[in-house]
């Protein structure tokens, strides 16, 4: 049986594994490629929690917020995203990622991706306020855990 210190080390390779997997993928394929393993365009996934998950929803947002200022490169929200909605997926957790744009301080138009499953904001809640929603992307899982 692993210890908890274990499973800990074991969950942020994981978020690791990820992170390295999302950056590759947001920089060498174009986003209508990568769209499609997202989930359903444009839906969302209940915000009501399955009992029982919010721990494991709790240790994936802080791996992989953790194991993103590790990496070699940056891990941008989408990446954090991409990498927290697989984590989820292998676990048959449903979640819904979000895409937003706004206007920074000198007009530019900025984008932001957060994560959500349930109620609880996975990754990207602290700024996601700031942005207009432009797109949804609901991975349904429920009863596929593996």
């Amino acid at each position: 049986m692993l210890t908890k210190r274990a499973k800990n080390y074991l969950l942020y390779i994981e978020a690791l594994i990820y992170l390295a997997w999302a950056r590759f993928l947001v920089v060498y394929f174009p986003f209508k490629q990568i769209a499609p393993q997202l989930g359903e365009q444009m839906q969302e996934t209940s915000f009501d929690n399955c009992l029982g998950e919010d721990v494991k929803l709790k240790r994936i947002s802080k791996a992989i917020e953790l194991m993103s200022t590790f990496t070699l490169w940056e891990s941008k929200c989408l990446d954090q995203a991409i990498a927290a909605l697989k984590m989820l997926e292998r676990r048959g957790i449903d979640s819904t990622l979000y895409l937003g744009t706004a206007k920074d301080k000198q007009g530019r138009m900025i984008a932001h991706a957060w994560l959500r499953s349930g109620s609880l904001y996975i990754t990207g809640s602290a700024v996601m306020k700031e942005f207009t929603t432009v797109g949804r992307f609901a991975k349904r899982l429920k009863g596929l855990e593996r």
